[in-house]
């Protein structure tokens, strides 16, 4: 797997992930979706430079022009709920891409911190020969990432995988690594050393879904 560090460099990206992580700043619902839709964009762009183009002509009101266009065909896929602002980011760099969302969370069988994941709901086309961008924001044990791609299997072969998030657990990287193809790419914008007890990451953000859209029972 080959993985894009991107907090390695300082940028704005590291002003968005303080605010991110920050509790009192936290508090404003809305600007916690903004900021995770804005390190999308950044992750997007740095993405793009890895993706095949093809020459175009474009016509201008004074002459034509020589110019290049993404010649991938793109799938963003998004985990629900927590994936949505990442993957709002994402549509607006690939605005010509298909769309794919799945549903997939922790269940505690024996209510105590064991926990499985299920993939109760997915839409997405086909991703046969396609470009996917499978985006989770937070990336923890890695187990989430693993069981969607094991439901879009079942939807063909896809030409190259690109894994987005914006905080990932170094356990939960090494995880995804064993289940993954070679040649995936992981774009991600920071990376944190530990999970605790219950398998969130330390010091993570907390619960990304609850912080942008209300706590849930």
């Amino acid at each position: 797997m080959k993985i894009h560090h991107l907090a390695q460099n300082n940028s704005v990206l590291n002003t968005f992930l303080s605010e991110i992580r920050d509790k009192n700043v936290q508090k404003d619902s809305m600007r916690f979706r903004r900021n995770i839709e804005r390190i999308g964009e950044i992750l997007s762009y740095e993405l793009s430079k890895s993706l095949s183009f093809s020459e175009t002509s474009v016509e201008t009101p004074l002459g034509k022009k020589e110019s290049f266009s993404i010649a991938d065909s793109l799938v963003v896929c998004s985990i629900l709920r927590a994936g949505l602002p990442l993957h709002q980011g994402l549509l607006n760099y690939f605005d010509k891409a298909e769309n794919a969302f799945v549903s997939a969370f922790r269940h505690h069988p024996n209510n105590d911190d064991e926990f499985e994941i299920v993939v109760e709901y997915l839409a997405s086309p086909t991703i046969e020969g396609k470009t996917i961008l499978l985006a989770d924001p937070m990336l923890a044990t890695g187990q989430s990432l693993v069981a969607v791609f094991e439901a879009l299997k079942k939807l063909g072969t896809p030409k190259e995988i690109h894994l987005i998030s914006v905080i990932g657990a170094e356990e939960g990287i090494n995880f995804i690594k064993n289940h993954f193809p070679e040649n995936t790419h992981l774009w991600i914008a920071t990376i944190d050393a530990t999970l605790n007890e219950k398998g969130y990451i330390v010091p993570g953000l907390g619960d990304a879904g609850d912080l942008a859209y209300g706590s849930k029972l």
